[in-house]
């Protein structure tokens, strides 16, 4: 029945999956919206089956589709390995798109990647930054290889293991009352008011996990969706933040704001996340064992 399924309807089908429209897939395949069209109905029909619902002008998938997909994104990348296979100098091929949730794409990734681009001779990456829930997202739905994000993530089609770890701090204006204490106390930090970031953020997370459970009343006075904007509102006087110390560093040294060292188990674990169902090709399974040596290297 499917005998004739080619690798380019395969391709077509991923890229609708990715796009939702017929226009937006045919750019980034730098196709016609005609031959899009084609390439979709033609597989369509060979499967027997339509693999998206049409909901206005865009194209979700559906159940059919839903299991097509793994399968369809696995020949895809088996057919670079082919390719890869018969390249005589054995070099590291295809494009790893990796995501990151806000803090480790920012402090973390750039060096991991220098290190990953300086051991393997690999340039082909894309990293995608924003809050862990959308990043969860994006690999469920095939947009990327893999994630590294700060929280945990239960997501019953994701694997996650832990790859690093860092440290939460407190921090708070130069001219706060809390900063002429000698012990600050979490109850000293009772009816204050907390800048967070948006909700699916790591940072915002653990706050509402480590400290919020501790305090009898507290109040959001801002909700950020940058750690610099947060940086600086604290700064501003406008509440205390929680974030990253490896993010607030540069702020805590030239004054900016001021740590609060609180007598709390800060520090926070990095997790490394695929799909259960994703093929891993040489080049993802590569990146995946550089991350977990990669810790190890760097703490050593």
């Amino acid at each position: 029945m499917a005998a004739n399924i080619s690798l380019k309807q395969l391709k077509v089908f991923i890229t609708i999956t990715q796009h939702e429209t017929l226009t937006s897939a045919s750019e980034a395949l730098f196709l016609s919206k005609a031959a899009v069209s084609m390439a979709l109905s033609e597989l369509e029909k060979q499967i027997g089956h339509s693999l998206f619902d049409r909901v206005n002008n865009r194209l979700i998938l559906n159940q059919e589709g839903q299991k097509l997909l793994p399968l369809a994104d696995e020949l895809i990348e088996r057919a670079q390995d082919i390719e890869q296979l018969f390249d005589n100098d054995q070099t590291l091929s295809g494009e790893l798109k990796i995501g990151a949730s806000d803090t480790i794409g920012n402090q973390v990734a750039p060096y991991l990647l220098s290190d990953f681009r300086q051991q393997t001779q690999h340039r082909s990456q894309s990293l995608f930054i924003s809050n862990s829930a959308l990043i969860c997202e994006k690999l469920v739905d095939y947009e990327l290889d893999l994630a590294l994000i700060e929280g945990k993530t239960l997501h019953p089609q994701l694997i996650s293991q832990q790859f690093s770890e860092d440290e939460m701090c407190v921090i708070c204006p130069p001219d706060s009352p809390l900063v002429k204490q000698t012990h600050v106390r979490v109850g000293d930090l009772e009816s204050s008011e907390w800048i967070l970031r948006e909700p699916g953020s790591g940072s915002r997370e653990f706050f509402l996990r480590v400290i919020a459970p501790r305090l009898e009343h507290w109040h959001e006075s801002f909700q950020l969706n940058t750690t610099e904007a947060l940086i600086n509102s604290v700064s501003a006087g406008l509440g205390l933040g929680c974030l990253s110390r490896l993010s607030a560093e540069p702020a805590i040294q030239d004054g900016r704001v001021v740590e609060l060292k609180l007598p709390l188990d800060m520090k926070r674990r990095y997790w490394l996340l695929v799909h259960k169902e994703k093929y891993q090709s040489p080049l993802l399974k590569t990146f995946i064992e550089f991350c977990y040596q990669w810790r190890k290297d760097s703490t050593s």
